[in-house]
């Protein structure tokens, strides 16, 4: 979703900068809830307020409820066929794709210097080595963010 959501905010429509939304994916990554819905809600109270929030919210919520509504009435017959199935096993390395290709467009932004780096390399280490909780890894990352960049 990043990167579809990045074309459209940034690249098409220019409600935002690629800073802005860089900052924007670094905030909805900390909030609970899926990524397209955070960004668009803040995108839409940046736009218009309470309004804008909560029409791009639905926006956003009820195409993909309605999909999910759909394939999740006929799912459950069709899991097991072996057509499914292999179009499942398809599906799985294109998204690992599309979340390397969307760190890669963020990672032109967010690392700005060796200081972003050493962050990164952090977040990483702490992750999976040292098996942190992302909202620790979050918490860090700030606190790191104030003494390097203030």
């Amino acid at each position: 979703m990043i990167p579809l959501i990045q074309k459209d905010i940034v690249e098409k429509y220019h409600w935002l900068s690629m800073e802005q939304f860089t900052d924007i994916i670094a905030i909805t990554e900390m909030t609970p809830g899926p990524i397209a819905v955070n960004s668009a809600t803040f995108v839409g109270y940046k736009l218009a307020k309470f309004w804008g929030a909560l029409v791009s919210t639905v926006g956003v919520v009820l195409p993909s409820f309605l999909v999910i509504w759909a394939i999740a009435s006929v799912f459950l017959s069709f899991q097991n066929n072996p057509i499914v199935q292999a179009a499942l096993r398809g599906l799985r390395p294109a998204v690992l794709g599309m979340i390397i290709v969307a760190a890669l467009s963020i990672s032109n932004i967010a690392t700005t210097g060796f200081k972003s780096v050493i962050i990164v390399l952090g977040v990483i280490l702490g992750v999976a080595v040292f098996k942190l909780h992302p909202i620790i890894v979050f918490i860090l990352s700030g606190i790191i963010g104030i003494l390097f960049f203030r």
